[in-house]
């Protein structure tokens, strides 16, 4: 049966592009860029968080699996490297797997059938066996070591079992030694069966590449399946308030590190609204945090921050939390600080003037990733995966209105939603302290 494309257009951009749904159930994108490099995304919804096979959680994947089918995708069933094959076509390809995502990618400035053709052709054709597997569980448990000794990871996945009690999205994404030890070849194909499913899938591409040109290839590189119903979602009950209030450990750094987490369990359902609370955080943490800010230079001129201080709002339908990071010799200096700035604005309310540049900052930020053509997918990519819609970005940042980023301010910083995960050098771990 012949579906319909759809074209997208904003004037306001002048940017256009059509999403086209396959017969497999496989929806499309294409981004027309007359630009010298093609970026290619070919993404399952199936991330880190979701270890559950069915709504209620009583049948559970073992923590890491997502990740570890990224890994175990690309060995071909003729023994072959889709690594390998990419870098005869001259392109750069990789993959990374999220909270939430399992993505296949690769950028190229010729020969892009070629590349559209390996990407398709290897992520819907699975190949596990035993020894495969047995392999693979060295590889990663050796990446699973690193990052417990990544100080930087160490402190984020810290501030994450501080935010959330039962949440996965506590859990590293690699899982743990243990954990993976459990995958067999055969837990490999429920997890794909289950969550690459076409319909649960998307492939975006952005460049100089017509639709008909990608939908032909998908024709002649897509398995004949029928498209099946989307797989069932665990949902997570958790409360507002931190799982633990503070979170040590210590690691191989000179200065202690830290992350401050604010837990934002006040999800809007729908796409829009959570789009329009994205902005309005983005651009209150903008607000707060930036280094054009008064709180920045307070904290740096007192010598309690170095410029490696930033913050970050993440929001997606089932979790959300502000991260604000940074060293510092007294990071609960820190934290009363930040609690200390956020109860005055409350008080006093926030300046027009400091929003309006904000705001225009955010807009100018978006405005200045359509020159890319890896960031115009990633980002297509986040909006398609969110029930949501690239280009109503812009009109939700222009329309932003103060009344609701104070509304922001009041709701989304209540005490008891903050976390401190530090981490220190060894020698400073004093008796009787908790790491």
């Amino acid at each position: 049966m012949k579906q319909e494309a759809k074209l997208f257009r904003s004037e306001l951009l002048g940017e256009s592009y059509t999403k086209y749904v396959h017969a497999s159930g496989l929806p499309i994108y294409v981004f027309p860029k007359k630009m010298t490099g093609t970026y290619a995304l070919f993404a399952t919804n199936f991330g880190s968080v979701d270890n559950a096979l069915d709504a209620r959680g009583r049948k559970r994947l073992p923590d890491g699996i997502a990740h570890f089918l990224e890994h175990k995708l690309f060995t071909n069933e003729d023994g072959s490297d889709s690594f390998e094959h990419f870098s005869a076509y001259g392109a750069d390809a990789n993959a990374y797997t999220s909270h939430t995502r399992t993505v296949y990618l690769f950028s190229c400035t010729d020969r892009f059938a070629d590349s559209l053709r390996e990407l398709l052709t290897f992520v819907t054709h699975p190949h596990f066996t035993p020894e495969s597997v047995a392999r693979e569980q060295g590889i990663i448990g050796e990446e699973i070591r690193m990052c417990l000794d990544n100080p930087y990871d160490r402190c984020y996945y810290n501030m994450l079992a501080g935010l959330y009690r039962s949440h996965p999205v506590r859990v590293d994404v690699c899982g743990s030694v243990e954990s993976i030890a459990t995958i067999t070849d055969k837990t490999l194909y429920e997890a794909y069966r289950t969550f690459y499913q076409l319909s649960n899938m998307a492939l975006v591409v952005c460049g100089d590449v017509s639709v008909e040109s990608v939908i032909a290839l998908a024709d002649e590189c897509l398995p004949r399946v029928t498209p099946a119903p989307l797989p069932p979602r665990r949902t997570y009950c958790e409360k507002s308030a931190a799982h633990r209030r503070f979170v040590k450990a210590t690691g191989q750094v000179a200065k202690p590190i830290f992350s401050i987490g604010v837990k934002d369990t006040d999800i809007p359902s729908d796409p829009r609204e959570r789009a329009k609370k994205d902005a309005g955080m983005a651009i209150l943490s903008e607000m707060l945090f930036s280094e054009s800010g008064v709180l920045y230079n307070r904290l740096f001129d007192a010598g309690l921050i170095s410029h490696e201080f930033s913050a970050d709002y993440a929001l997606t339908r089932d979790f959300g939390f502000l991260q604000i990071s940074g060293e510092s010799d007294d990071p609960r200096a820190v934290l009363r600080a930040v609690q200390r700035e956020i109860a005055a604005l409350q008080k006093s309310g926030l300046s027009r003037a400091d929003f309006e540049r904000c705001r225009r900052v955010e807009f100018a930020e978006y405005i200045k990733s359509f020159d890319s053509t890896e960031e115009i997918a990633n980002t297509l990519l986040a909006f398609v995966f969110d029930d949501a819609q690239i280009f109503d970005w812009a009109d939700i940042v222009r329309d932003m209105e103060l009344s609701y980023v104070e509304e922001l301010l009041h709701r989304c910083f209540d005490p008891s939603y903050y976390t401190l995960s530090v981490v220190e050098p060894a020698e400073r771990v004093q008796e009787g302290e908790t790491k």
